[in-house]
C-alpha cells in the first residue's frame, strides 16, 4: 500500500486508496502539473516481476488510451516509476452500477433503460476503434454523482481483428458471460452485447437470469437454458423491453442485434413507444463476480454440456426442472415428425377441398343454378336442388355479405366507443394507443376504416385510442459531445435547438447546460435548447511575476488575475523551502486568461542520507539440550517497520548468537526478537540502542 503524499512520476501526489482488485490496487492522486485529481490504477508488487502479468496491464492501457467518449472513463497516462506500474484515469465520483441495483432492489423502467443507453454508446465508441470490452457486467459499470454513466476496467479487452480466445481461457465474468465465451470460442462486438442484455435483465428484475451452485453449472444454463421472461416476473414490464432483452440474449450470436448503434435505436425506441411491435428477430443466418478463467476442464465439461451433477465440493446438485419457455422465432429448419408431416398434409388436402365446396356453393348462389326464373332447373333433380340450398347456407351467406356502416367514434370514450360498436353490430374490433395533445387521454382519436364507411360485419375495425400528453423530464447531458446530446434528445422526440457560448470549464464542443434546466418537466415536441460550449475566451492577460513568494502568496497572486496555478516540489540548494523557484510562463508576459501555470516550489536543499549499522548477541539458548535445532529467524522493530537482520537453521551448539551489520533506518532504538520454528520465542527481546552512523 503506497503511503499518502507519495509522488510517482514526479507528477502524481498519492492522495488516498479508494479500491482493491485482484491485479492492482486504485488510489486517488492529484496531478501536480495539471492541478486536477486523477485515479491511478497501481499493479501490486506480487505481479510487478512477472512480465506476464505487466504485459496484460500495458494491454489494457494501451485498449483504452485511443477511446474518448463520455461514457468511457478516460486514460490519460501510463508509465513506471521505480519498479510500480501504473495507469493513470479520470477520476469519476460515484458509485458501481452493482452497488446500485443492490440499494434499490431493482430500477425503474426509465431509468434502467436509460443506463443500457449510455453503456451502449460507451460500447459503441469502443467497437467503433476494434476494441471488444469482454466483461460487461454492473461491477464495470460506474454512475457519477452528476448521473453520468462510464464503462471502466478495458482488462481484458483486446482488438477485434484478434479476438479469439484460446481453449481453456474462457474469460469474463461467469454470471455475465455470452455462450461463445463459456465454450472458449470466437467472441466480437455481439458478446459485448449479451452481457449488456444480462445487466439490463438484472436492471430490470433485480434478479440473475441464471443463478447455480458453481461457475460450470453457470455457464451451462447460459449455453443450454432460455431465461425466464421478464413478463412472467413482472407483468408491467412493457413488450418492446422484453423483445429487446431477449434479442440481446439470444444463444446464436448472428441473432442478437449486430451492433451497438442498432440497440440504441430500439432502446430509445422503448421510451417512446413501449409497448410498440418493432423489435426484428429476423436477423442474418450474483454478488461481484470477478472477471475468471474458467478451467480447461471445466471448459471441456461445459462444451460436451454435461455435469456430474455434483458441486464441488463433492455434494449433489439439484436437477433443474424444467419449465415452460417463450420460443422466439428461429431461421434454422427443425425436423418435423414423420406422423407429424402426414397430419399436415391431410390436412392441407382438406382444408383444399372444404375450400372447393365453398367456392362451388357462392357460384352457384350467385348464378342461381338451382331454380328460379331464368334458370335451368331441369337439369337438376328436385333432391339435388334441396341438398344444394338449405336454409342455412343461405343465412351464412347472407350473414356474411351484410353490409354495416361505421359508426361515428372520434371524441368518445373508449366504453362509449365498445357500447357504440356492440349496437352497431361490430364485433371484429381493436384498440390502439397513440399520444396526443388534441385529445383526452381514453378518447377515440381516429378510425379505421373511416366512420360512415360501409363494411361487411366480419371487417376489422382499428379504433385509436389518446395516451394524452407524453411527459417526461430533460435528461443530464451535460458534458456530452453535441452530437451525442442531439441523438438523446431527438430519441426522447424533442426538437433541438443548439446555441453556442464559450465556456472556462466544459471543452469545446460539448454541452455546458440545458434550456429548460436538467430535470425539468418537458414532453414530445417541445423545444430543448443545449449551450454547447464553444471552449475558453480567447482573452489575453499579464502574467505576474511570483518568483521568490510563498506558495500560498503565489497561488492566490494567479488566481486573482484570472490563471490556475499547478504545483510542483524540487530540491534546491539555493532558494529557501516553500518559496517560488519558477513559473512555466515567466511574469510579465501575456497568456489567456483561465490558463495554468506550472510553479516550481523548493523543498530545500537536497537531504544529506546516512546509514545505521550495529551488531546484536542473542544471548539465550532458545534449545533445551545439545542436538537440538530448528529454523531461527531474528526480527527488528524500528521507526514502525518491521524487518528480518537473520533467517536461517541453527542446533544448540550456535548459541550464543553473533549477528553483524544490522542495517538501521534511523539511530532510534530497535527491538529485536526471535521466532523458532515460525512462533514467537518467550516473548524475550533484545534491543538496540548504539548505532554507528556513517554519511552516504
Amino acid at each position: 500500500m503506497l503511503n499518502k503524499g507519495r509522488l510517482i512520476g514526479e507528477r502524481y501526489e498519492i492522495i488516498s486508496l479508494v479500491g482493491s482488485g485482484g491485479m492492482a490496487d486504485v488510489y486517488k492522486a492529484m496531478d501536480t502539473r495539471l492541478g486536477r485529481q486523477v485515479a491511478i490504477k497501481v499493479l501490486k508488487e506480487e505481479y510487478s516481476s512477472d512480465k506476464n502479468f505487466v504485459s496484460k496491464f500495458r494491454a489494457e492501457a494501451q485498449a483504452a488510451a485511443v477511446l474518448s467518449h463520455p461514457n468511457i472513463v478516460n486514460v490519460y497516462d501510463v508509465g513506471e516509476d521505480e519498479g510500480l506500474h501504473y495507469i493513470v484515469m479520470e477520476l469519476v465520483e460515484g458509485i458501481t452500477l452493482k452497488k446500485f441495483i443492490e440499494r434499490k432492489g431493482k430500477l425503474e423502467l426509465k431509468e434502467a433503460v436509460g443506463i443500457a443507453i449510455q453503456i451502449a454508446q460507451g460500447m459503441e465508441a469502443a467497437h467503433a476503434n476494434h476494441i471488444i470490452h469482454r466483461d460487461i457486467k454492473p461491477q464495470n459499470i460506474i454512475i457519477s454523482k452528476e448521473g453520468k454513466v462510464k464503462v471502466t476496467d478495458f482488462g481484458i479487452a483486446k482488438a477485434a481483428t484478434s479476438n479469439t480466445i484460446a481453449a481453456g481461457q474462457a474469460v469474463g465474468s461467469v454470471h455475465y458471460i455470452s455462450p461463445e465465451q463459456a465454450r472458449g470460442g470466437y467472441s466480437d462486438e455481439k458478446s459485448d452485447i449479451y452481457s449488456l442484455g444480462v445487466t439490463l435483465y438484472e436492471m430490470i428484475s433485480g434478479k440473475m437470469p441464471f443463478a447455480a451452485d458453481n461457475t460450470v453449472s453457470v455457464a451451462l444454463l447460459h449455453i443450454n437454458e432460455e431465461a425466464v421472461p421478464l413478463r412472467e416476473l413482472d407483468p408491467e414490464v412493457p413488450v418492446s423491453i422484453e423483445k429487446i432483452v431477449q434479442k440481446c440474449m439470444q444463444k446464436k450470436p448472428e441473432r442478437r442485434y449486430l451492433t451497438a448503434t442498432e440497440l440504441i435505436a430500439d432502446l430509445k425506441k422503448a421510451i417512446a413507444e413501449p409497448e410498440g411491435d418493432y423489435v426484428n428477430f429476423s436477423q442474418a443466418a450474483v454478488t461481484d463476480s470477478p472477471t475468471i478463467n474458467i478451467s480447461g476442464e471445466e471448459l471441456e465439461t461445459i462444451k460436451k454440456g454435461r455435469y456430474n451433477n455434483t458441486n464441488r465440493a463433492g455434494e449433489p446438485v439439484k436437477k433443474r426442472e424444467p419449465r415452460n419457455i417463450r420460443e422466439l422465432p428461429e431461421d434454422d429448419e427443425e425436423t418435423i415428425d414423420p406422423k407429424m408431416e402426414k397430419l399436415i398434409l391431410f390436412g392441407g388436402i382438406a382444408a383444399i377441398v372444404i375450400l372447393a365446396i365453398v367456392v362451388i356453393v357462392l357460384l352457384v348462389k350467385g348464378f342461381n343454378l338451382f331454380g328460379g326464373k331464368g334458370g335451368d332447373s331441369s337439369l337438376i333433380s328436385n333432391s339435388q336442388s334441396q341438398a344444394a340450398s338449405p336454409s342455412s347456407i343461405a343465412s351464412e351467406t347472407a350473414s356474411k355479405s351484410a353490409v354495416i356502416t361505421v359508426p361515428a367514434l372520434k371524441g368518445r370514450t373508449r366504453a362509449e366507443a365498445i357500447s357504440i360498436l356492440s349496437d352497431a353490430g361490430i364485433t371484429n374490433y381493436k384498440f390502439e394507443s397513440e399520444s396526443s395533445r388534441e385529445f383526452e387521454k381514453e378518447t377515440v382519436m381516429d378510425v379505421k376504416p373511416a366512420e360512415g364507411s360501409e363494411i361487411k360485419k366480419d371487417d376489422e375495425v382499428i379504433i385509436t385510442v389518446s395516451k394524452g400528453e407524453d411527459t417526461s423530464s430533460v435528461p443530464d447531458i451535460r458534458n456530452a459531445t453535441k452530437d451525442s446530446a442531439i441523438a438523446t434528445l431527438e430519441g426522447l422526440k424533442f426538437v433541438v435547438k443548439v446555441e453556442e457560448k464559450a465556456s472556462d470549464t466544459v471543452d469545446e464542443g460539448s454541452v455546458i447546460d440545458t434550456i429548460p434546466a436538467i430535470g425539468s418537466a418537458a414532453k414530445e415536441g417541445d423545444t430543448i435548447t443545449i449551450l454547447v460550449s464553444t471552449g475558453p475566451e480567447n482573452k489575453q492577460t499579464l502574467v505576474p511575476n511570483v518568483v521568490g513568494k510563498s506558495e500560498a502568496d503565489a497561488t492566490n497572486a494567479l488566481s486573482s488575475a484570472g490563471f490556475k496555478a499547478s504545483i510542483a516540489y524540487k530540491e534546491d540548494d539555493s532558494v529557501k523551502k516553500g518559496l517560488v523557484i519558477s513559473q512555466s510562463i515567466p511574469g510579465g508576459n501575456e497568456a489567456q486568461s483561465g490558463s495554468t501555470i506550472t510553479l516550481s516550489i523548493s523543498k530545500g536543499p537536497k537531504p544529506v542520507s546516512y546509514t545505521y549499522s550495529a551488531s546484536l548477541t542473542i544471548d539465550e539458548n532458545p534449545f533445551a539440550e545439545s542436538g537440538e535445532s530448528g529454523d531461527i529467524e531474528v526480527r527488528m522493530d524500528q521507526d514502525g517497520k518491521t524487518s528480518t537482520v537473520y533467517s536461517g537453521t541453527l542446533s544448540y551448539d550456535d548459541f550464543p548468537l553473533r549477528i553483524e551489520d544490522i542495517i538501521g533506518s534511523s539511530d532510534s532504538e530497535a527491538v529485536c526478537y526471535l521466532i523458532v520454528n515460525g512462533e514467537v520465542y518467550d516473548g524475550k527481546v533484545w534491543r538496540i540502542k548504539n548505532w554507528s552512523k556513517a554519511a552516504n
